[in-house]
């Protein structure tokens, strides 16, 4: 199979989206999103969908094909993505992943630890046990469990701390015994870009996106879906804050204080990942003409 894989990656609000939707266009190419909140339909406002108009001019994939309902695993990304990709490169030479989600990322350019499945009702317990227990519960009890994962893992991500435990409790053994060390092998190039700002002109731009979200209705969507709050897939920054003024444990004020605050903290804990986890040539978004030229000068020759 030939083709050039282009991964963006970067933190929410760097400006992904309009990028990677010039990039396709200059390059005659569709846009794979590795945003694991993207998928799901019942979220517009909270993930910063791509506009309906931008979906029309670029064909995405990924995006509002899940139900909140659904669990969709990174694994299950690597599986429908390697799928996709070895059709359209029968057809297209480059194709674009792009998106904040650092595990889907890995996932498509390393590929997946075999980890083991678990039980439904375990998640469903541990899910319960998060809403009433709260997330520092669980984080000290997987650390107590698995000291490693408690060190590697991103132990703010209650979906990261849900999945290693349900490993653990279901298995008896820690989540790090299930780590392999074994490189993904591609059958087409992989090219990877790291979109950066300023800290604060990112977080600049966070805070106008949360204003902006707010007034498209941000609240009222959130409210749509509490009968659904202790759904993996909502158990996120840009939601959970939502839910604890619906539940009135903050006024309006507070609430914003918190999206802004987390999400920026999100970011950082998005950079801190793409900067650890691999290797990236960084340019600003700003910077088309010099990503353009990157990717001319790195794609593969033989396509």
């Amino acid at each position: 199979m030939k083709g050039n894989l282009v991964v963006i990656v970067g933190p929410t609000a760097v400006g992904k989206t309009d990028l990677c939707i010039r990039l396709a266009q200059y390059f005659d190419a569709e846009v794979i999103s590795s945003d694991s909140r993207q998928l799901y339909r019942e979220m517009q406002i909270g993930t910063a969908k791509p506009t309906l108009r931008e979906m029309h001019d670029v064909r995405h994939h990924f995006i509002n094909s899940h139900s909140v309902q659904d669990l969709y695993s990174a694994g299950d990304f690597e599986r429908d993505v390697d799928r996709l990709l070895g059709e359209y490169f029968q057809k297209k030479e480059i194709a674009i992943l792009a998106g904040g989600t650092g595990l889907f990322v890995r996932a498509v350019t390393h590929g997946l630890d075999n980890m083991p499945s678990a039980p439904e009702a375990l998640r469903a317990e541990l899910m319960q046990r998060l809403a009433n227990e709260g997330l520092e519960a669980l984080q000290k009890e997987l650390t107590a469990l698995d000291p490693a994962a408690g060190r590697e893992i991103d132990l703010q991500n209650p979906q990261r701390v849900v999945r290693a435990l349900e490993v653990c409790l279901s298995t008896g053994k820690p989540f790090s015994e299930f780590w392999v060390k074994s490189a993904k092998n591609h059958d087409y190039k992989l090219i990877k870009i790291g979109l950066e700002r300023p800290r604060e002109e990112l977080y600049d731009r966070i805070n106008r996106r949360v204003d902006l979200m707010l007034e498209q209705g941000l609240v009222e969507e959130v409210r749509s879906l509490m009968p659904f709050e202790n759904k993996n897939a909502l158990q996120t920054v840009g939601y959970k804050e939502v839910f604890g003024y619906l539940r009135g444990e903050y006024d309006r004020a507070a609430m914003t204080e918190l999206l802004k605050r987390n999400t920026r903290r999100y970011a950082k804990r998005q950079m801190t990942w793409f900067k650890n986890q691999d290797t990236f040539e960084w340019f600003h978004p700003e910077d088309e003409a010099g990503i353009i030229k990157y990717i001319i000068e790195n794609s593969r020759a033989d396509n």
